[in-house]
């Protein structure tokens, strides 16, 4: 099995954000040489806790500091942008860094303030319309808009590769344009572990392939959940109490405070965090894979069999870096990567 990264840049309590990036850069070098197979950077806005906001910054900072391993977004969040836009930007990537990017896609709400302030036209409420913008996105990538469409007179030009086209999602929406443009999808199982199964049944039994140089001939899907590897259990369940913390405080209305460090997180929760296990056959990941490295390669075997997947995408949010990187050692001699 494949294992990849999804880096938010959490901050560490203590450290500055620009430490932050540099621990980012940091992951990125290390798992290059243990064997994953990428790394992609999130966005999000407005985040005390997260400092990843511009995957396409960090996508060219990365790319620069390590030779083999595929740097992309995981998301570009295009209901707020110009497709157009994108496409020059990550075909500018590309060009530096020649199949080595991937431009995932996706679409979500980044609240109310922000949402507005993300849009050009201030005159009306936030809106979008997703189908369109990833229509036109795959349109200005392959320069097949049709004659009479008035972007047919505009081309990219770029050079023969064309950045690898991820959408990302974890709704019935996300499959559904997925499979009907033929395009690499990836199930957010971090977000939504009820729909999991569903829905990327629904991508697979609907897929068409595609005929243009951004999509794909058959049915490719990754699986990206939350995973915390260490020595023991005891040591895993401390390491992702900093995550539980946080999502006790998002469920109290709590959206814009620091992430604490383990031990503070332990005190905050009363305790080590009880974690649930992955049940063969279910196709439903439980909210966190936590344990050590047997107790989490057996989960992610089972449910990468069950729905049958490849690649596991990780995301941790750890606040102990070098437990992070510890993370990643175990999980890439559990899988036996190269």
């Amino acid at each position: 099995m494949k294992l990849s990264l999804v880096d938010l840049s959490t901050v560490i309590p203590g450290q500055t954000r620009h430490q932050t990036f540099m621990n980012s850069i940091e992951v990125a070098q290390y798992i290059e040489k243990l064997g994953f197979e990428r790394i992609w950077f999130a966005e999000h806005h407005g985040s005390a806790s997260i400092a990843g906001r511009a995957p396409e910054i960090m996508i060219a900072a990365v790319a620069a500091k390590t030779s083999r391993i595929k740097v992309g977004s995981g998301s570009v969040l295009l209901n707020h942008y110009s497709p157009f836009k994108v496409v020059e930007t990550f075909c500018t990537l590309n060009e530096l860094y020649p199949n080595r990017i991937d431009m995932g896609i996706g679409r979500a709400t980044t609240g109310p303030v922000t949402d507005f302030a993300l849009q050009q036209d201030r005159s009306k409420q936030f809106q979008s319309d997703s189908n369109q913008q990833i229509l036109e996105l795959t349109s200005w990538l392959d320069n097949s808009f049709q004659e009479d469409h008035p972007f047919a007179a505009t081309r990219i030009h770029t050079i023969d590769s064309l950045p690898e086209l991820y959408l990302l999602g974890s709704s019935p929406w996300s499959a559904s344009a997925a499979s009907h443009l033929g395009l690499r999808y990836v199930f957010a199982g971090f977000i939504n572990q009820k729909g999991t199964h569903d829905i990327i049944h629904k991508y697979r039994s609907d897929f068409k392939p595609s005929k243009t140089s951004s999509g794909v001939e058959s049915p490719q899907v990754s699986l990206a959940v939350h995973v915390v590897c260490a020595d023991t259990e005891e040591e895993a369940r401390r390491q992702v109490a900093p995550i539980r913390v946080m999502y006790r405080n998002l469920a109290k209305g709590i959206i814009d405070t620091a992430i604490p460090t383990p031990d503070d997180a332990v005190k905050e929760l009363g305790g080590l965090p009880t974690i649930g296990e992955y049940v063969p056959g279910s196709g439903i990941p439980p909210r966190f894979i936590v344990g050590n490295p047997e107790q989490v390669h057996q989960q992610l075997t089972e449910l990468g069999k069950d729905l049958s997947v490849d690649e596991i995408i990780v995301q941790d949010m750890m606040t102990d870096h070098q437990a992070r990187l510890h993370s990643y050692e175990l999980l890439s001699k559990a899988f036996e990567l190269k």
